[in-house]
């Protein structure tokens, strides 16, 4: 190995919830730096969670991202001139980083009034296991059934 691999950084818990997943989140939602817009922006969509559900909206986002997080998925491999869809297993890092991609695109995809509500919104499909989020997953997981058949093909 030339190179020696940058070490992990790791995140301060958020001011409010103390949650590291939620400091992660809001750092995915952050556009050029503005990293108290986004924690606005997150912390009002979980009162918006909150008063909807009634239920605490930590638990809420934590289950929305368990439902949004693909356990597989496809990935391209060159053999011999032909390039096959490898479904392989994702690593945890990855599961949370596509699971944050995704309630991040779909939520600046919907047609509510502000950002925050759009979040929330989101969230609150994800949760029920419902949404664009969690629509994605399913159809990664099914593209990886499909191509079962090159599962031999991963090393």
């Amino acid at each position: 190995m030339r190179k020696k691999r940058s070490e992990k950084k790791y995140l301060k818990p958020d001011p409010k919830y103390n949650d590291i997943l939620v400091s992660k989140f809001i750092n995915y939602l952050m556009w050029d730096g503005k990293k108290s817009t986004a924690r606005t922006i997150v912390y009002d969509s979980f009162d918006l969670i909150e008063q909807k559900t009634k239920k605490p909206a930590l638990d809420v986002f934590k289950k929305a991202v368990q439902n949004v997080q693909p356990l597989v998925e496809v990935r391209s491999r060159r053999v011999g001139g032909a390039t096959y869809q490898v479904p392989m297993e994702v690593r945890p890092e990855r599961r949370t980083a596509l699971a944050f991609r995704w309630i991040k695109t779909y939520s600046r995809d919907r047609k509510d009034k502000s950002m925050a509500l759009k979040v929330a919104s989101e969230l609150m499909a994800a949760a029920n296991g419902e949404g664009s989020a969690v629509k994605k997953k399913d159809d990664t997981h099914r593209m990886a059934e499909a191509n079962k058949a090159f599962a031999h093909f991963k090393w």
